[in-house]
């Protein structure tokens, strides 16, 4: 497509860390990023990875994310580590504590890994597909600004708090990865939607004054909708007491934007990760074969079914003003 750039793995990455250098992050935050950015790029919807990354720069520059952070992570309990991001990044905290967190969940069957004071997180699923490639199961919930109403007409209270689970299925399938924010649709889409001119569906989001509204443009400076009605409201107070409430991150009332500004949002991420089963117990097996039945049955299994992950050898491709935006900070 004319308003879309191919480009190979290896130059996106190396386009994607000069961009963070440029943007004034530190080489290990950079690193950090970029894995993620091509993960998301690779496997998960395609606003979260280069598009999202154009966010992660501009708040380098304005000072939404500290360019040298120090996060510091703790051990209260034996199965649970604590970190604070130091305003940095949510991804390099989880990298630093990653090795001693898997090594706890295969101590004690199960640990928590919490994190407050970081920008936000990214593509959720980023996260539980890396301990799925261990072997673990996970949980994930994390926390922003707040912009979804409990119902129609009402305050933004919550953010889009997603949820993220993984399973690892074995015998070189790809792990089943739920990823799905708790309101109707990811604030990124209503974001790109606006972006490309396009409208949105009904149910999405309301407009300033409360009202339902297809134009992306209004969306933005109104709120999202939570998906189900209650039931969706319900699940993004679970997810905020989840990542914000056992991290003692910011509460999505408390957070400043991510994307206007100079303060970190300081959010919260909270995952839990588990063996799934003892030894010899073959459930990894098992649930390849149930995964398998399901499809078998015309089920959509997230992670595994539809479109495969973007082969590494093939170009990524990105908006040519996603593109264009990065190359303006590789080049600083």
């Amino acid at each position: 497509m004319a308003d879309e750039v191919g480009i190979a793995a290896a130059e996106a990455e190396d386009l994607a860390l000069r961009a963070c250098l440029g943007a004034g992050a530190n080489p290990q935050s950079a690193r950090s990023l970029v894995d993620a950015t091509l993960s998301a790029a690779r496997f998960g919807p395609v606003a979260v990875g280069f598009p999202h990354l154009v966010d992660y720069l501009n708040s380098f520059r304005d000072g939404r994310i500290n360019c040298d952070p120090a996060p510091v992570v703790t051990r209260p309990f034996p199965a649970f580590l604590a970190s604070d991001a130091d305003q940095g990044i949510a991804q390099l905290g989880f990298d630093l504590a990653f090795r001693d967190f898997v090594d706890a969940v295969r101590t004690f069957g199960i640990a928590l890994f919490s994190q407050k004071n970081s920008y936000t997180t990214g593509e959720l699923g980023y996260y539980v597909r890396r301990l799925a490639l261990e072997g673990l199961s996970s949980l994930a919930a994390t926390n922003a600004n707040a912009m979804v109403v409990a119902k129609a007409g009402g305050p933004a209270v919550y953010s889009t708090n997603p949820i993220a689970f993984g399973f690892p299925l074995g015998d070189g399938t790809p792990p089943l990865i739920i990823d799905q924010s708790s309101s109707a649709t990811a604030y990124v889409n209503i974001a790109a939607a606006a972006a490309e001119g396009r409208s949105i569906p009904r149910g999405w989001a309301v407009d300033a004054e409360g009202a339902d509204t297809e134009d992306a443009e209004e969306a933005l400076v109104g709120a999202l909708l939570p998906f189900g009605g209650r039931k969706g409201a319900n699940v993004a107070l679970l997810v905020e007491m989840l990542s914000a409430g056992l991290s003692g991150g910011s509460w999505s009332l408390d957070t400043p934007s991510f994307r206007t500004g100079d303060a970190s949002p300081a959010v919260g991420l909270t995952v839990i990760a588990m063996i799934p089963g003892p030894a010899g117990s073959g459930y990894i097996a098992r649930a390849h074969d149930q995964i398998r039945r399901l499809e078998e049955l015309g089920v959509y299994v997230p992670g595994v079914s539809g479109r495969p992950p973007r082969p590494t050898e093939q170009p990524l491709r990105m908006p040519r003003a996603v593109f264009d935006a990065i190359c303006r900070f590789a080049s600083t």
